[in-house]
């Protein structure tokens, strides 16, 4: 039985003030074309359709038409709401939908939602769609039950299903796990309040991920986030998109009461234009051997190392890179450090979130007295929190 898991399509973004609305239109169509190529008995898509809960209507428009060709193609599509999402707009007409092959998760109800799906072939597989959670969100549905995080939520929810012995298990998530690797686009709760331990998804065959826009696996093989289609932060610089290929085949070297190899491929995506990081003096980044070697025409961002201020810098930069997003001033070495930080976020506590922010900001961290008055905000927020 064969996949393409996709996520955090975000339609309707921008980035640094540009719309990104043709972007998606270029690298929506190069997904469907990969779909007529590779048929697959179905499409993953693991939450963020949409960039915000009130999208445009050219948003919606795009959408509308990405999950229609689908339809024409008889693919059908399983689609979970994720944080950016407005889960009643992604639910509405969910059941009209549905006899088109087009199956959106519905607003959480306490329970998971599962569609049993038989291929061409007369292969069987459960989809569970789980769409973004909070544990404020499961626990009135339960209010017996102390389920103060994130991890004990989802953990609740994904335990109360019986998954059948003879057939694969697909669940469709979109949250943190962690120990994944994380960049600036992403929204994520400081401290790592929302993190969900791997564990929570044992028994399924597949697990395919959404929230994070690095394609990765988490813990086992298959549990992944499939990443962005497109760049969003120039933290994803580096990133290699693509469509993940999911393919689920019995093992028969497998051992217990069920197994199901998993088989991964990546179709790589060529974006319309490029996200890019240009680093060095400005008077070198505007040599036509520097800016020949990629499409002019790219997003970029200008890290210059000038040790002297630059007069006019946007307007010479632009006369070369139209497309120029950003343009900051670093210091030898500093470049990655950003980087690194963003990852560890998950690790740091709000406070010490906090005080690196502060001393990012002003210089010099915080003194004795202002530590202790804002570790006093910080837990009485905390304990006003529902």
């Amino acid at each position: 039985m064969k996949f393409f898991h996709l996520s955090d399509l975000h339609i309707g973004k921008r980035v640094n003030g540009f719309s990104m609305l043709e972007d998606q239109k270029v690298i929506l169509r190069q997904i469907l074309n990969l779909a007529k190529k590779y048929e697959p008995d179905g499409i993953l898509l693991a939450g963020d359709l949409y960039d915000k809960t009130m999208p445009s209507a050219e948003a919606v428009e795009l959408a509308d038409e990405f999950l229609f060709q689908f339809a024409r193609e008889g693919i059908p599509v399983w689609a979970i709401s994720g944080n950016h999402d407005s889960p009643e707009r992604v639910a509405y007409g969910s059941r009209m939908m549905e006899q088109s092959g087009i199956h959106m998760s519905r607003v959480f109800d306490g329970r998971l939602q599962k569609h049993t799906f038989t291929n061409r072939d007369g292969e069987t597989a459960d989809l569970y769609l789980l769409p973004f959670l909070r544990s404020g969100m499961v626990r009135r549905f339960f209010p017996d039950r102390d389920l103060a995080s994130t991890q004990e939520a989802v953990s609740w929810i994904l335990g109360q299903e019986k998954l059948s012995c003879d057939r694969p298990s697909i669940l469709l998530m979109h949250q943190f796990l962690a120990g994944a690797k994380t960049c600036e686009s992403e929204e994520l709760q400081i401290g790592g309040a929302d993190q969900v331990d791997v564990r929570v998804t044992e028994g399924f065959d597949y697990v395919a991920l959404g929230h994070l826009h690095r394609p990765q696996q988490v813990g086992r093989e298959n549990v992944r986030y499939c990443g962005s289609p497109l760049k969003y932060s120039f933290s994803e610089a580096d990133h290699e998109k693509s469509v993940t290929f999911v393919e689920l085949v019995p093992d028969p070297e497998a051992e217990g009461e069920k197994k199901w190899k998993t088989q991964i491929r990546l179709l790589p995506l060529k974006p319309r234009r490029d996200l890019r990081r240009l680093r060095g003096p400005l008077e070198e980044l505007l040599k036509p051997e520097v800016f020949g070697q990629g499409n002019r025409e790219d997003y970029v961002q200008l890290l210059l190392t000038d040790r002297e201020p630059v007069l006019d810098a946007l307007g010479k930069v632009r006369a070369v890179y139209p497309n120029v997003m950003q343009i900051d001033f670093c210091r030898t070495g500093e470049e990655g450090k950003e980087e690194a930080e963003e990852e560890t976020l998950p690790e740091r506590t709000p406070l010490q979130l906090f005080e690196a922010f502060y001393e990012k900001q002003n210089g010099e961290g915080l003194d004795q007295r202002q530590r202790a008055l804002a570790a006093a905000l910080l837990n009485q927020g905390e304990e006003e929190e529902p």
